[in-house]
């Protein structure tokens, strides 16, 4: 059993520096789909000899010739499903899947800051629970993700490919934007940005600019129309997501029991005439297909009103239908 359990362990090693390896080569250009499958692939070996650790099961009861998915592995090991390790698992894993049927590499940077966590996350997971360490296979500079595709806009990709694939991309992009924002968790996702700041104090500066007075370069401020994908991030999901992630920093619990859930949401949308409101929501209309998604306004005004009266919020609701 220790011989299986360490192959498995060698084996999911090997996986995470072949994914690292395509990752991080310019050349490939299926780098998304190649790193979402091996990543994944290290984490369900490392993770399946992690339950025989525990003198678990890694086989189906009803069919002992098969093995547990990499989802139900995750959900056995990480027990809560807000673990942030979880939630960065399963949507890479949700990435894996629709990588088969989606060409992702326009939304590469959208993803990045996922996938670093899950490098981290991983060399730290299998150094707790078999003791290895990854800086004796691969050296720790490379445990550092580049992407080399500037990223389209929304409207970029709305023009480059069919509808209802521009649709999939910018949906899911935007629920990584979301979710990124709202777990604010390095387990999630890590983003690496480099910000300029304008200074007067010199000796604070990393470098120097100069601004001339009688530069024939004018610069002036325009108003364009806002684009719902960008505006009306969240769907129906996400918003439950966040106004519970918005609760539990303030600290407040609404008075039910299953607190703030798609029942509560849909009373919400329904008592406030939610989808009549352009501020707060937006009808995306497909074919003959059509879905709203909500901004970030609403998921403020949500929260401002469940503040005012957290243990009433909910009968208010009912009691208005």
């Amino acid at each position: 059993m220790h011989d299986f359990k360490s192959s498995l362990v060698d084996k999911s090693i090997e996986a995470f520096i072949l994914g690292l390896e395509i990752y991080n080569k310019p050349t490939i250009r299926y780098r998304i789909e190649g790193f979402s499958f091996f990543i994944i692939n290290a984490w369900e070996l490392m993770l399946k000899a992690e339950l025989l650790n525990r003198n678990e099961s890694i086989y189906y009861k009803e069919d002992s010739t098969r093995t547990l998915s990499v989802s139900n592995v995750v959900k056995k090991i990480y027990t809560d499903k807000n673990t942030r390790i979880r939630l960065n698992l399963e949507k890479i894993i949700e990435l894996r899947n629709i990588s088969t049927h989606y060409i992702t590499e326009d939304y590469e940077l959208k993803y990045a800051p996922l996938f670093q966590a899950c490098v981290l996350n991983f060399v730290n997971e299998i150094k707790r629970f078999h003791d290895r360490d990854i800086e004796k296979y691969i050296s720790q500079n490379f445990l550092i993700i580049t992407t080399i595709y500037e990223p389209l806009t929304n409207e970029q990709i709305k023009l480059k490919y069919p509808s209802e694939i521009a649709e999939k991309f910018i949906r899911q992009a935007n629920e990584v934007d979301v979710l990124s924002n709202e777990y604010n968790s390095d387990k999630f996702s890590i983003n690496i940005k480099q910000k300029l700041y304008i200074t007067k104090k010199k000796d604070e500066a990393d470098f120097t600019v100069s601004i001339k007075k009688d530069s024939e370069n004018e610069v002036a401020i325009v108003k364009e129309l806002k684009d719902p994908s960008d505006t009306h991030k969240y769907n129906f999901n996400t918003v439950i997501t966040a106004v519970t992630q918005r609760l539990k920093k303030k600290q407040i619990k609404i008075g039910y029991q299953k607190g703030f859930n798609s029942h509560v949401l849909k009373l919400v949308i329904c008592f406030y005439d939610v989808k009549q409101n352009e501020e707060f929501a937006y009808e995306h209309i497909i074919g003959n297909q059509n879905y709203f998604t909500y901004s970030q306004k609403f998921i403020d005004f949500i929260v401002s009103e469940i503040e005012k009266a957290p243990n009433k919020f909910v009968e208010s609701l009912k009691k208005s239908k």
